[in-house]
């Protein structure tokens, strides 16, 4: 990925992709309920993504983790997915896409 707009349009295939991982709970992409805070890639195609659920201590954590890292490791020129998971700041659902 020598540039920023093919590390850009990078990026925004793996949001694409995350918004088939559904919240159990919820019913909603991870993606609509805001649950996912950032998504970096360096120049070589390693994926960062930042998240949060719910609630602290959400059943549902290890799953989505796992299900976030694969769905974005799906995507054509991503070498490896590192996945995050923060409570800063707390999730509301203000968060959530209308």
């Amino acid at each position: 990925m020598p540039d920023t707009s093919e590390r850009a349009n990078l990026i925004e295939q793996v949001r694409q992709q995350l918004s088939m991982v559904i919240d159990p709970e919820m019913g909603r992409s991870v993606v609509d309920m805001g649950l996912i805070y950032r998504i970096e890639a360096d120049r070589v195609g390693d994926m960062h993504i930042s998240m949060t659920t719910t609630t602290k201590g959400c059943p549902a954590s290890t799953f989505l983790k796992e299900a976030i890292r694969a769905c974005a490791a799906s995507v054509a020129g991503v070498k490896s997915v590192e996945v995050e998971l923060t409570y800063d700041p707390p999730w509301n659902p203000s968060m959530m896409t209308p």
